[in-house]
């Protein structure tokens, strides 16, 4: 059986990559096997990646809604764009659960230039910058010249006093962060000029699919009640986090959903929320 990935390439089905992800909802064996049987039936050779993926979704979804949403989730990360601005608030909010202070679209002057920075965080003394680095792809890499162009970037902003979070502090480290991938020579590179990585499956203990899991930070954009349309209504409105709505469940006012449709969304995102998260999968 062949697959055809979004970038033309034809490769091999792989049965236990599928079933890992299916593992990685949260759905249990006998719910995991159920599907993945089902998909197995319907698949056919030279299927696309995104039509595997859209069967796998929508077979998931029946059997619950906050499963097809935790698989979702690196689709729902392409969907804080086009454009990437809520990617940036959402990695943003991300920094601030681990500890930081964080702040987005700051501009200031380096030594030669001046530079619009992604985001600005600070914890325990040291202030750092984050570039992101969004991508509509589903296989997109990142290449060895972006880090490569960072780090010229950060030596310029470097040994110099910038005013953030009420302090007179000097840049500590640069990090590179992005939804898609990151080539080997990129990490190559940017492990050799210390140079923090974070990509959807980098560094693989810690990884943001990893750290989404663990924190329970899903972006509203992995919600499967919801419209695309509502959606972006709510992003518009600064709501970024499923935990956001959660906690503040009148936010939903503004999408003027009928009742029972008000309550599946917060039965979804409680679910989602609720979902302990296997350390292996």
């Amino acid at each position: 059986m062949q697959i055809k990935k979004y970038s033309g390439e034809i490769v091999p089905f792989n049965g236990e990559a599928l079933r890992k992800s299916l593992t990685r909802s949260g759905a249990d064996m006998d719910q995991v096997n159920q599907v993945y049987n089902k998909v197995l039936n319907e698949i056919y050779d030279g299927i696309s990646t995104r039509e595997l993926y859209q069967l796998a979704f929508d077979t998931l979804k029946t059997v619950r809604a906050s499963y097809a949403a935790r698989y979702s989730l690196k689709k729902a990360l392409r969907d804080l764009g086009p454009e990437g601005f809520y990617f940036e608030k959402y990695i943003a909010h991300l920094l601030q659960s681990m500890g930081y202070e964080s702040t987005t679209g700051q501009t200031v002057q380096g030594h030669a230039v001046s530079h619009e920075l992604d985001v600005v965080a600070y914890k325990d003394g040291k202030l750092i910058t984050a570039e992101c680095k969004f991508r509509n792809d589903i296989d997109a890499r990142i290449s060895v010249t972006t880090p490569m162009y960072y780090l010229s970037r950060f030596k310029d902003i470097s040994n110099i006093n910038y005013q953030f979070f009420g302090k007179q502090l000097q840049f500590h480290e640069g990090w590179l962060i992005t939804n898609a991938y990151f080539t080997s020579d990129s990490i190559d590179f940017a492990e050799y000029y210390q140079i923090n990585l974070l990509s959807w499956d980098y560094p693989k203990d810690n990884s943001i699919k990893k750290r989404v899991d663990k924190a329970v930070f899903y972006p509203i954009t992995c919600l499967t009640t919801l419209s695309d349309a509502e959606e972006q209504q709510l992003l518009k409105n600064q709501l970024i986090l499923v935990k956001d709505l959660v906690n503040n469940p009148e936010k939903l006012d503004l999408l003027n959903l009928a009742k029972n449709r008000r309550e599946e969304v917060l039965n979804e995102a409680h679910e989602l929320l609720n979902y302990e998260v296997e350390e292996e999968y």
